[in-house]
């Protein structure tokens, strides 16, 4: 089936092929052309060029007409946690009234109210609530995502959150990667009994995920009143067995040593970053793990946000995601996240793009496949309304611009 799309202002994000992350100053790079058309065959991108080269419409099999549009490779959402039951706005009037993300975990409030709901919450309608985010988000041109476990908290909750992230994964053209998060806080039968935690988490959860394959990497909420550098390594030192390569969340809350386990024990990526530190940036230099800003989290919690422009300086490959969860960041709106890295990260737009594109694939182990518009490339892209320049998808941070999207060559 040969799909050809035309009548393209411009075509962005593309590439020869190859790109698998852009680091430091190539993250100002985010090449373009004008007047131009795009091949897609059984779902893959086979060729770009300008109008004049165009194919005939008699050599394909459909015409999508851009009517004057973009093309944008679809974002690539590296940190999420869209399973999840109900909602926290009485945390958010918490928020406003003064108290921390601290404070409302240790009144019994943040991810163990979450877990508490989710434990009462039958499997489908976990599932039929997740689902409503994920047309959300594909909606707002998400075409890749990851998404956490880690609101079970215990071995048969943590396997009903992933099995419906399998579902998902199962029931729609979204490309979804799965990442077992039993290590984001001690769940309430533990409370006092941490070590004990983690042994539960290394010799029942692990096996248990591991028997039934439903986790591509595993995570650990490396962080001040959370898990210990220690804990953390022998999590992932564990999950290593089964061929689950480590994600860290740390940094948010202090500078806790979650950039060191993670490089030590080679995780794909380190999330969060907002407390990182010039010594955590310097030991980032030269490795395979990719830190990934979360500029939702520092907007709607008001804390600081991660030092973007000093990682780019020192020659890292950032990624920014959404980090979509009930507490902390109750958004999946990549463009938004796009307009934050911009407006408050100083990102110039061209690197806020690469970040939650290419580098957002690359976040999740998948920019062979996904990240930007390149021959060999899933096609999986957005059509926008006809804008002025590129540089209104950030500047017009509330404003609708996506027109169409597409998931593997099918419009959604």
């Amino acid at each position: 089936m040969k799909l050809l799309v035309n009548n393209i202002a411009t075509l962005a994000g593309i590439d020869g092929g190859g790109v698998l992350k852009k680091s430091g100053a190539e993250m100002a790079q985010f090449d373009a052309i004008d007047q131009a058309w795009m091949l897609v065959e059984d779902g893959i991108i086979t060729e770009f060029d300008t109008e004049k080269d165009r194919p005939a419409p008699a050599e394909v099999d459909s015409v999508v007409d851009a009517h004057g549009g973009m093309v944008l490779p679809c974002w690539c959402d590296s940190h999420t946690h869209i399973v999840y039951a109900g909602s926290r706005e009485r945390e958010f009037v918490d928020k406003i009234n003064g108290l921390s993300y601290a404070e409302i975990a240790r009144r019994g409030g943040g991810i163990l109210n979450s877990a508490d709901r989710l434990h009462e919450l039958p499997e489908q309608q976990l599932y039929e609530q997740a689902m409503e985010r994920v047309r959300e988000v594909i909606s707002k041109g998400t075409g890749a995502i990851e998404i956490k476990s880690g609101y079970g908290l215990n071995t048969q909750d943590e396997l009903k959150m992933l099995r419906v992230i399998a579902r998902i994964q199962e029931s729609t053209p979204l490309r979804v990667v799965s990442t077992f998060l039993g290590a984001h806080a001690v769940s309430r039968a533990y409370v006092g009994r941490q070590s004990e935690y983690v042994d539960l988490i290394v010799d029942e959860m692990l096996p248990a995920v591991a028997a039934e394959g439903l986790a591509n990497y595993v995570d650990v909420f490396c962080d001040q009143g959370f898990f210990t550098p220690e804990e953390t390594a022998r999590i992932l030192e564990a999950g290593a067995k089964y061929g689950m390569r480590g994600k860290i969340h740390g940094q948010e809350l202090a500078p806790s040593g979650g950039v060191e386990v993670a490089v030590r024990h080679r995780a794909l990526s380190v999330d969060h970053l907002e407390s990182m530190t010039d010594e955590d940036i310097a030991l980032l230099r030269d490795t395979d793990t990719i830190p990934t800003a979360l500029p939702g989290t520092s907007f709607f919690l008001n804390m600081p946000f991660a030092p973007a422009r000093k990682m780019i300086a020192a020659g890292l490959p950032m990624a920014i995601a959404s980090d979509y969860n009930p507490g902390s960041t109750p958004s999946g709106d990549m463009k938004f996240v796009v307009s934050l890295a911009c407006i408050k990260m100083r990102l110039q737009p061209a690197e806020a793009f690469n970040a939650a594109t290419i580098n957002g694939a690359a976040a999740m182990g998948l920019s062979g496949e996904y990240g930007s518009i390149a021959p060999g490339k899933v096609a999986n892209f957005f059509i926008t309304r006809p804008i002025s320049s590129i540089d209104f998808i950030p500047y017009a941070y509330t404003t609708p611009i996506i027109d169409r999207v597409f998931l593997v060559g099918q419009e959604q």
